[in-house]
């Protein structure tokens, strides 16, 4: 087959992914019953979007639909696995921004900067693309410094799930289940922060969003290991 032809080939089958993949979403997560807690304590996040929300891969799917449309800047790994979720989130209306910690970071984390610098909110997954689970990579902590914007932890779980045999025990809600979504207490990064600092915020955001994941999945019962 032409080299051209199996390109336009390739480009139509990533394009139906991103396509059916935020159908497939939007049909879920529209028969969940959801309810939040933490909103109120980080308002800023819906009034001005100007914040870094971060949650852990494993909670990637209801959180990328409760914030669709908001134009955020997203670091999505290079891999080929990466494109399934850089194509359903550029649907969603969002910004993937591909690079990873082995791929092309420093160049996608600089592009990151720029993007949250003009305006646009930002998006991180620290425990991503292959772990380890549940901790947050020291250059989220670079990422808010340099942006001078928050970090704000959100996760969430559902009483009906079912966990996927991962890396990352990935979690998926049953349709018709009840979800609760938590918003953590807010970091920021000082603009002059040696690496001190910056582990002691790291650390902070590790253990706020292991405390609200953990209090969202005993709200139904579950222990995720």
């Amino acid at each position: 087959m032409d080299c051209s032809v199996k390109k336009i080939f390739t480009e139509i089958k990533w394009r139906l992914v991103g396509f059916f993949g935020k159908i497939l979403i939007d049909i879920l997560c529209l028969t969940t019953r959801i309810d939040t807690v933490g909103l109120e304590e980080v308002k800023y996040l819906e009034e001005d979007r100007r914040a870094i929300g971060a949650f852990w891969h494993s909670r990637l799917l209801l959180v990328s639909y409760l914030f669709k449309n908001w134009g955020a800047a997203t670091l999505v790994s290079g891999s080929g696995d990466g494109e399934y979720v850089a194509r359903i989130i550029k649907r969603q209306g969002h910004l993937p921004i591909r690079g990873s910690t082995t791929r092309g970071g420093r160049r996608a984390l600089a592009r990151l900067i720029q993007e949250l610098k003009g305006g646009r909110p930002g998006v991180v997954i620290p425990d991503g693309p292959q772990g380890p689970r549940y901790k947050v990579q020291p250059g989220v902590m670079l990422l808010a410094k340099k942006a001078g914007l928050p970090i704000v932890p959100i996760t969430y779980s559902a009483k009906n799930i079912k966990i996927f045999n991962s890396w990352d025990r990935f979690i998926l809600p049953m349709p018709f289940t009840a979800c609760r979504v938590i918003y953590g207490n807010p970091i920021w990064v000082p603009a002059d922060a040696d690496r001190a600092t910056e582990e002691k915020c790291r650390l902070q955001l590790e253990a706020d969003m292991c405390r609200i994941t953990r209090e969202a999945d005993r709200h139904f019962g579950h222990v995720i290991d």
